[in-house]
C-alpha cells in the first residue's frame, strides 16, 4: 500500500532569539506519525508565509531561502523512493533513517529481514517454494506487530536484540497470537535465521539465541486403517462432486502426494520405471525434492476414469482437483457418511500412504521415505513410531525363532 510523505516548513517562534528571527523547522508526517528536524535557516515572523510554507518577497534572501527549503522537500521523497526500490516499508522510523544516514550507523532488523525475504522471491521455484516465502511473509509481519507490542516502534537496531527480546517474542506469540508450542517455535527459528545472518555478516558481537532452547513436541499423525480405507472405496456417495473428492482422497492415500503435488501433476509426470511400470516422477514443491512413485492399480484406475475430464484436458491436469479448502470441506462430508470419526483432512491421505499402505505392508522406510520425498529418513521414522501392529509382527517371528533356539531349564 502506498504512504502518502507530506512535507511542511513552519517557524518555531518558541525559539525566537534577541534579533527577533526565528528558525525554520521542516515537519515530515507519515499517516499518523511525524519527524520533525531544523533547516538551519532563520527568518522574521513578519516575512513568513504561513499558507505556502515559505519566505515572503523575491529578493535575494527569499530566493536563497525557499531554494533551499524546495532542496530539502526533494530530499525527503528521494529518500521516500530509495524506500520503495529497496522494497522496505515507508514509516517515519526508516525515512528518517534513510534520510539521514543513520542506517550506515547502525543496521535494523526490518530492512535485513526483508532483504532476505526479498532474496527468498527471487529464487521461487529454483531454490524455493512459495510456501516458504508466505511463511517468512508471515514470521516478519508477526516480529513488527510484537515490537510495536511490547517497545511501541516497528523496527528495532539489531545490536538491541537480547535474550530477553526473544523469551518476550515467544512469550507474545504463545499468549497474544494464541499460536501452539510448535508454531510459536516454528516462528522463533524462522527469526533465528535472520540473526544467523547477521553473525555471519558480523553485524553481530553475540548470539542472542547461546541460552535460549525450545523443543517441538511431537504431534501424533493422524492416518486411516485399512478398514476406513476399504469402507471410503466401498461407499457410492451418488454426488458428483463427492464422488471427485472421493477419488482425488484415496489418489493421495495411494501415492502419498500432497495436496500441491497432487494438483500440479500433469501427464507428463507419468513415465515407465525402472521395472518397466508405470511411475509417477515429480518433485515436492514444498521441499522440490524428488519423488518417484509406482503406480498401484488403484491409482491407475483413478487416473484413467479422469483422463477425458474436461478440467484434466483444458488444464493439462492428471486429474481435475478443487482448492484445498473445499477439499476439507467435502471430505468431513464424506467422513460423515463413512461414519469415520477422525478429523478428516486431505493431508491425512499422505499419513495413510505412509503407515497403513506401506509401512505397515512390510515396505522398508528407506523406500517409503524415498516414494514421500523427504530428505531425511528420521522424518520418515515419526510414522514408524505408531506402528504398533508392525512391531508386533515382527516381536512374533523373534519369538518363533526363540522357539526353535532356545530353551531355559526351571529352577528348583
Amino acid at each position: 500500500m502506498n504512504t502518502t510523505v507530506l512535507v511542511l516548513f513552519y517557524i518555531k517562534r518558541a525559539k525566537v532569539n534577541n534579533e527577533g528571527i526565528c528558525p525554520i523547522y521542516t515537519r515530515v508526517t507519515i499517516q499518523t506519525k511525524r519527524f520533525e528536524f531544523s533547516t538551519n535557516k532563520y527568518i522574521n515572523p513578519e516575512r513568513w508565509l504561513v499558507e505556502g510554507s515559505k519566505v515572503k518577497g523575491t529578493n535575494e534572501e527569499a530566493r536563497t531561502i525557499n531554494s533551499h527549503l524546495d532542496y530539502l522537500k526533494n530530499q525527503v521523497l528521494e529518500a521516500e523512493k530509495r524506500l520503495y526500490k529497496k522494497d522496505i516499508r515507508v514509516s517515519a522510523e526508516n525515512l528518517k533513517n534513510e534520510l539521514f544516514g543513520s542506517a550506515e550507523n547502525k543496521r535494523m532488523l526490518v530492512p535485513i529481514f526483508q532483504d532476505h525475504n526479498n532474496k527468498i522471491k527471487e529464487l521461487i521455484g529454483k531454490e524455493y517454494a512459495p510456501g516458504t516465502l508466505e511463511r517468512y511473509k508471515t514470521s516478519l509481519s508477526h516480529t513488527i506487530e510484537f515490537m510495536q507490542w511490547k517497545y511501541n516502534c516497528s523496527d528495532i537496531d539489531i545490536t538491541k536484540i537480547d535474550h530477553a527480546f526473544i523469551t518476550d517474542y515467544e512469550f507474545w506469540l504463545r499468549s497474544v497470537r494464541s499460536c501452539a508450542n510448535n508454531t510459536a517455535v516454528k516462528y522463533i527459528k524462522n527469526f533465528n535465521k535472520i540473526i544467523k545472518l547477521c553473525l555471519a555478516n558480523d553485524w553481530l558481537d553475540k548470539n542472542p539465541f547461546a541460552n535460549y532452547k525450545s523443543k517441538v513436541k511431537e504431534v501424533e499423525r493422524v492416518y486411516l486403517s485399512e478398514a476406513e480405507i476399504q469402507n471410503i472405496i466401498n461407499k457410492d456417495l451418488k454426488n458428483e462432486r463427492l464422488t471427485l473428492v472421493q477419488d482425488i482422497f484415496l489418489f493421495s492415500c495411494f501415492t502419498g502426494l500432497a495436496y500441491i503435488d497432487v494438483k500440479n501433476l500433469t501427464k507428463s509426470h507419468i513415465n515407465f520405471g525402472i521395472d518397466g511400470e508405470k511411475w509417477i516422477f515429480t518433485h515436492r514443491q514444498k521441499t522440490e525434492s524428488a519423488s518417484k512413485i509406482p503406480i498401484l492399480p488403484v491409482t491407475q484406475n483413478i487416473i484413467d476414469k479422469y483422463e477425458d475430464h474436461p478440467q484434466s484436458i483444458n488444464q493439462d491436469k492428471l486429474l481435475p482437483i478443487l482448492s484445498n479448502q473445499k477439499m476439507n470441506a467435502y471430505l468431513k462430508e464424506i467422513a460423515a457418511i463413512c461414519k469415520i470419526e477422525k478429523e478428516l483432512t486431505f493431508h491425512i491421505a499422505r499419513h495413510t500412504f505412509a503407515t497403513t499402505v506401506t509401512l505397515t505392508n512390510g515396505v522398508p522406510i528407506e523406500s517409503v521415505s524415498k516414494m514421500l520425498g523427504h530428505k531425511n529418513l528420521r522424518t520418515t521414522q515419526h510414522y514408524a513410531k505408531v506402528l504398533d501392529r508392525k512391531v508386533s509382527e515382527d516381536m512374533m517371528i523373534l519369538k518363533e525363532k526363540f522357539k526353535m533356539n532356545i530353551s531355559i531349564k526351571k529352577t528348583n
